[in-house]
């Protein structure tokens, strides 16, 4: 099993309606064929920690069965899609990839 996890940290000044469309990209990611699960979140109402980064706007986690499916993922042309579409909405994004 892969875990992809990725922040998206978007510019406070983007509109709602590119903060929804980057929401239903994210989403859309579920079509690529070796995606398992697949979460879309927000930052919980948690209390503020000193280890806790809530400066986030989206968080993606994506299960792939091995390293095989993530590297199909990465070069899928519905990720490719995704990323030229949207990649003009984020400030960075931070991605952590576990096995």
């Amino acid at each position: 099993m892969l875990v992809h996890s990725v922040r998206f940290y978007l510019p406070a000044e983007l509109p709602a309606e590119r903060r929804a469309a980057l929401r239903a990209g994210l989403e859309s990611l579920r079509a690529v064929p070796s995606v398992r699960q697949l979460y879309v979140g927000t930052p919980a109402p948690v209390p503020t920690r000193p280890v806790l980064d809530s400066a986030y706007s989206f968080a993606l986690t994506v299960v792939f069965d091995d390293l095989a499916g993530h590297e199909a993922y990465q070069t899928h042309p519905v990720h490719l899609q995704f990323v030229a579409d949207h990649k003009s909405s984020w400030a960075s994004v931070a991605i952590f990839d576990a096995i």
